[in-house]
């Protein structure tokens, strides 16, 4: 889905003001062939290069990769309503839609796991069909209701049917150049990102560089570890990049544009820089002394007594560096030009070659860890990249928003002195002197929580500033396409 989507989607957010809507539309529906291309190239290889499993222990292996296949197809075909609708500023479809495919999606993987255990991954294959069918059948769905009702569709609404989100022919140029070679210039960017961020899994896949048991493991701590970068980090670099791409125009110097829009886009990049940077701290400084108490409650000993706790805690300062990156990458790709995006590419390659040298060199000295050490040493380089992209295109302003990644000192002294107290209290209270001291362990964490949270609310005025004055202009803005 990201290789055969995020291409379009990021060149057609980009430059909205002097787009053709038909010329976007007929674009973004050149991503259904390119997916056909890559999900039968995909699935063979799946299929047939790579080693299968028992059919005796893991049955409808090769229905599920079909599965999957068919299911990122029918993604691509929602894109073109997907885009438009983040384009045309519909929050609340998104999240709608999404949370309510994807509460499907976990409901029926959980009721066809407990009914029907004997169908093994033909259960997560339905359920994940279902989940991209839904999607497709609410956002076509909600667009014709929306588009026939006259009361509540928006006079700047340009569809008039929904056969427009279909493509079609035109007078002029069916798609415009100027996207397809962005378009083309993510593409192969997307290659290499998808490489660096899921990096990892091809090297254990074709190189074999953990036992299968250590695999398991680390998948346990990759998904746990992940989720602050699901369901907190990934929806800011979305919302994040819309902004950029609307505020900035990436064909233009930052001193021939809006000089108003320049300040508006450091502000909001300097805040959300510090919003993530204290978030991603706050999971290093816990993530530490509560890594063994989580597992061995999730997993048991089984996943806390290995290397799990130690895999755990290192993910956690992995989780700090994907914070950091997400927010600055999402500005550097919202503001390039398509001649600096492949220059970035030919950096990639580069990134690309030092990453997987890491990952084989780094996981025969310490196995799992050493993954995460290498993705660790993967997201410093890109923001290292970030950061000077960013001190380059605000040079000749007096903006500097990447002052929004140092925490202030009250914080910092106060994240140490949590830091060093949990510490403590883990050595003292947990995790095998019984159930009260297990408890004991919890109430200290939460009374450590609640105490960096009053810090930051009354030092980081800026951000709490900021965050009430969103929250003030969504409440006033009703107007805005939230339905």
């Amino acid at each position: 889905m990201f290789l055969a989507g995020e291409a379009f989607r990021r060149a057609c957010l980009s430059g909205e003001k002097q787009q053709c809507w038909q010329q976007t539309i007929n674009l973004l529906w050149c991503s259904v062939p390119v997916s056909i291309v890559l999900v039968s190239f995909m699935s063979y290889v799946w299929l047939y290069w790579l080693e299968q499993p028992d059919p005796n222990s893991i049955p409808y292996y090769g229905i599920g990769v079909l599965a999957f296949a068919v299911s990122v197809v029918l993604e691509i075909i929602a894109l073109p309503v997907v885009v438009a609708s983040q384009m045309l500023l519909f929050v609340r479809v998104k999240v709608i839609v999404d949370g309510a495919a994807i509460i499907t999606r976990c409901s029926l993987t959980a009721i066809l796991v407990a009914l029907y255990p004997q169908l093994g991954i033909l259960a997560f294959s339905l359920a994940q069909v279902t989940y991209s069918a839904l999607q497709l059948v609410l956002y076509y769905g909600y667009f014709t209701i929306y588009i026939s009702s006259a009361k509540k569709r928006d006079e700047d609404f340009p569809f008039t049917t929904i056969f427009e989100f279909l493509p079609r022919p035109l007078k002029e140029s069916w798609i415009r150049v100027d996207q397809v070679l962005l378009t083309w210039s993510f593409f192969k960017q997307g290659f290499l990102k998808q490489f660096l961020t899921e990096g990892e899994r091809y090297v254990m896949t074709f190189f074999s560089v953990l036992k299968f048991d250590a695999q398991g493991v680390y998948d346990v701590i990759n998904n746990l570890g992940s989720l602050a970068a699901r369901l907190i980090f990934l929806p800011l670099e979305d919302a994040g990049y819309l902004f950029f791409t609307h505020t900035l125009d990436r064909t233009l110097s930052v001193e021939k544009q809006s000089q108003e829009a320049v300040a508006l886009a450091a502000r909001v990049l300097r805040n959300l820089t510090r919003l993530v940077t204290l978030i991603g701290s706050v999971i290093l400084v816990f993530g530490y002394p509560y890594s063994f108490l989580l597992l061995d409650l999730y997993g048991g000993s089984t996943l806390s007594s290995g290397d799990g706790t130690l895999l755990l805690r290192w993910y956690s300062v992995y989780v700090l560096l994907i914070a950091i990156n997400g927010i600055t990458e999402c500005f550097v790709f919202a503001t390039m030009t398509k001649l600096q995006v492949d220059r970035y590419n030919h950096k990639m390659l580069a990134f690309s070659a030092i990453f997987l040298a890491a990952s084989c060199y780094f996981s025969s000295l310490f196995g799992a860890v050493g993954l995460i050490l290498a993705n660790c040493l993967n997201m410093a380089l890109r923001i290292s990249h970030s950061v000077y992209f960013i001190s380059w295109y605000f040079r000749p302003t007096r903006h500097r928003p990447l002052m929004g990644l140092v925490p202030g000192v009250s914080v910092i002294v106060t994240l140490a002195v949590i830091f060093m107290l949990t510490c403590l209290s883990e050595t003292v209270f947990c995790c095998d002197r019984g159930i009260r001291q297990r408890l004991t362990h919890i109430v200290v964490g939460a009374a450590s929580l609640l105490t960096v949270g009053m810090v930051m609310f009354f030092t980081e005025t800026e951000l709490v500033q900021f965050i009430e004055e969103q929250w003030i202009c969504r409440q006033k803005k009703p107007h805005v396409k939230t339905e």
